[in-house]
């Protein structure tokens, strides 16, 4: 494993934590926000422990990745880790006045799994343009999960 720095995008939603609760644990939607994900297939109710899948997508590259629901505290914290490279996706919600503080994370607590280095170098243009271009992902998914919360 190759420790990598963890990502993160923050934006505050004119929503109350519940709301963007609701949005963020319904892994389906994800596709309509996220630039990478195609379509999510969720295996039972979205709790912690469940697993489901992705069809992601750079272009006209596509591959699957499976998850599984790692933190789930309603209305605060939600993170899956991703199997196939071991990183961990986190939304992390807080209330604020003007409704609540939104910050997605791309967690790295045991590195990147030598397999989706070496992956990422072939096909996605190497660690340093494929990180920026996830940086880049996560701060579109949180406007476009903004906007639809605040419609």
């Amino acid at each position: 494993m190759t420790t990598i720095t963890d990502l993160e995008a923050t934006t505050t939603i004119n929503a109350t934590p519940a709301q963007v609760w609701a949005a963020v644990t319904d892994l389906p939607r994800m596709a309509s926000w996220s630039p990478q994900v195609v379509k999510t297939f969720v295996l039972g109710q979205v709790k912690k422990g469940t697993r489901f899948f992705n069809i992601n997508h750079q272009g006209w590259k596509h591959w699957p990745t499976t998850a599984q629901v790692v933190r789930f505290t309603p209305h605060s914290d939600f993170a899956f880790r991703v199997t196939e490279n071991t990183t961990v996706w986190s939304f992390q919600i807080t209330e604020s006045p003007e409704g609540s503080v939104v910050t997605h994370r791309r967690e790295t607590p045991t590195g990147i799994s030598k397999l989706s280095l070496s992956l990422t170098k072939v096909a996605f243009g190497g660690q340093e343009s494929f990180t920026e271009e996830l940086r880049t992902g996560m701060a579109t998914t949180l406007a476009k999960l903004k906007a639809d919360l605040e419609g």
